[in-house]
């Protein structure tokens, strides 16, 4: 995440919608990729500096849930990212304003991530067939609406799915320790997930076909089965000589998705260590093994920041030669997905 300021020459975040030292509205312009200061012209109509004509999104404007913006002209009355939402929390319920809240923040730093990256990204709406949707859906633990439900997060035929629950710090963290994760927020699901749609997308031919068996297995291997004995009986002992996570030993495609998460975590951290001058290059012009030596050291300044001031590792996991391999692959694989722009 690149870093950000103000007209006025105030730092501000990626999420914020106003200045607190000047008071200026802002928002996020996808197209230049930059969080722009605004002048207020009236009629829900913002201009920039330039004179360029802008609208929040529908959703920032009635909810307060986004602070994208739209060109003022624009058809649609959603911006980019919420062109992707088919399913939101309902808002006549107490809580979900803020569930909804952190769910949109986790999927616009997704996006920015992806974008980084210039990987393929329409909505399904606009493509049904290769195009992406999200649900951000509530069960029984978040809504007497649903008393018998039970909504899992996850990846369907264009859809990531996200339970409403995992936006409470609380019910997640309760979820967290039931499973034995050493990590699980909103973002993280997202990028997961996000690693299972790319690889619908994928289409891999033979040769990259054969590469990802070889490292990561055979993902043709009966997914319902390998999940079961996996919840059944958890982990293999040997997990961490050859897994990210002990969740990703589960079955090939699981291996992948997780891979693919801690591929983004990785570069969008390192971006942010750039742009806060920690490193002399930016990821994007790093190989995949320059990448791994700086995060190395990294990710190792992040967990002793944390420790320095009484919380838990920001990165608590290990990254050995086996994963570093799987993350060379996804490497290359990005590069097949960037010719699908």
């Amino acid at each position: 995440m690149r870093r950000f300021a103000c007209d006025c020459g105030s730092p501000v975040y990626f999420e914020n919608d106003f200045c607190i030292n000047c008071q200026s509205a802002l928002g996020y312009d996808p197209n230049r990729a930059d969080l722009i200061t605004l002048a207020d012209w009236g009629g829900g109509v913002f201009k920039d500096f330039q004179g360029n004509a802008f609208r929040y999104c529908s959703n920032g404007e009635s909810f307060g849930v986004c602070n994208w913006l739209r060109p003022a002209d624009s058809p649609s009355q959603f911006c980019t990212a919420c062109q992707f939402n088919r399913t939101v929390p309902d808002q006549t319920r107490p809580k979900n304003k803020e569930r909804w809240l952190v769910l949109e923040r986790g999927k616009k730093r997704l996006f920015y991530t992806l974008a980084q990256l210039s990987l393929p990204l329409l909505n399904g709406w606009a493509d049904p067939q290769r195009g992406l949707l999200l649900d951000f859906i509530e069960d029984a633990r978040t809504s007497d609406k649903f008393p018998e439900t039970f909504v899992s997060t996850g990846y369907l035929g264009g859809v990531i799915t996200i339970n409403a629950v995992e936006a409470d710090d609380v019910a997640r963290a309760t979820v967290q320790d039931e499973l034995g994760e050493s990590y699980r927020t909103v973002l993280g699901h997202l990028r997961h997930e996000s690693g299972h749609y790319y690889w619908s997308l994928l289409n891999p031919d033979v040769r990259l076909l054969g590469e990802f068996r070889q490292v990561f297995g055979d993902e043709r291997s009966n997914y319902q089965a390998a999940l079961d004995v996996h919840y059944k009986n958890g982990p293999p002992m040997y997990w961490r000589d050859r897994f990210i996570s002990s969740y990703a030993s589960s079955h090939p495609s699981e291996d992948w998705a997780e891979c693919w998460g801690h591929y983004l975590h990785i570069y969008d951290a390192l971006d942010t260590a750039w742009a806060h001058q920690l490193l002399p290059r930016q990821p994007g012009s790093m190989t995949m093994s320059e990448r791994l030596r700086a995060w190395s050291k990294v990710s190792l300044m992040l967990n002793e920041l944390n420790r320095s001031v009484g919380r838990g590792d920001a990165y608590p996991f290990v990254i050995n030669e086996v994963v570093a391999e799987k993350l060379e692959l996804i490497d290359l694989a990005m590069d097949r997905l960037r010719t699908l722009r």
